[in-house]
C-alpha cells in the first residue's frame, strides 16, 4: 500500500503546504534537496495558517495536548514533502527528527509529546519507512510561542 492510500485508508486528508511569510521569505527554505536527501525546515502546529497549539507543555497544554500538536505538525511535515517531491512514494525512508518542545520548568515528557509525529509516519509509510532516529528536547521558548517545532531529514527515493 502506498502511503498516499494509507492516508485515505486512515482518513487522513494533508494540509497545504507551508509557506514562507514575507517577513522571513529568503532567509530561509522550506525544504533543501541535496545529495538524495530533503532537509526540512522546523515546522509547527499550523492549521489553515494559524498557529493551533500556543504555549507551554506542561502548564498551558497537556500532554495530550502536545502530542496532538506534534501530530498536527507531522502533517504539515508530510505536505511539504509531497509538495517538495510529487509524491509521497518518493520518501524512501524518514532518516531523522528533531523534536523541540516548549516546555515548563520541569517538563521531562518531550519524548511522548514528539511521538505524536513519530507515531503518524510509521502508521503512513510503515515500520521500515517511517521509524526514524529521532531527538526529543524541552526548549524554554519556541518562535511565536508555539508548543512544537519539528524539523525532518528524509531520504529520496531514486
Amino acid at each position: 500500500m502506498t502511503p498516499d492510500e494509507r492516508l485515505i485508508e486512515l482518513g487522513i486528508e494533508l494540509p497545504p503546504p507551508p509557506t514562507l511569510s514575507a517577513s522571513v521569505a529568503g532567509r530561509f527554505l522550506i525544504a533543501r534537496q541535496s545529495r538524495g536527501f530533503l532537509y526540512i525546515s522546523g515546522s509547527g502546529p499550523f492549521r489553515d495558517g494559524e498557529l493551533v497549539y500556543q504555549g507551554k507543555v506542561g502548564s498551558d497544554l497537556t500532554l495530550e495536548q502536545g502530542y496532538d500538536a506534534a501530530r498536527l505538525t507531522g502533517l504539515l511535515l508530510l505536505a511539504t514533502v509531497r509538495d517538495q517531491l510529487g509524491s509521497l512514494d518518493r520518501a524512501a525512508a524518514w532518516v531523522k527528527l528533531l523534536g523541540m518542545v516548549n516546555v515548563a520548568p520541569g517538563f521531562t515528557q518531550t519524548p511522548a509529546v514528539i511521538n505524536g509525529c513519530s507515531d503518524l509516519l510509521v502508521e503512513v509509510f510503515g515500520h521500515d519507512r517511517g521509524a526514524h532516529a529521532r531527538s526529543a528536547v524541552g526548549l524554554a521558548e519556541l518562535p511565536l510561542g508555539m508548543a512544537v517545532e519539528i524539523e525532518a531529514i528524509v531520504e529520496i527515493a531514486d
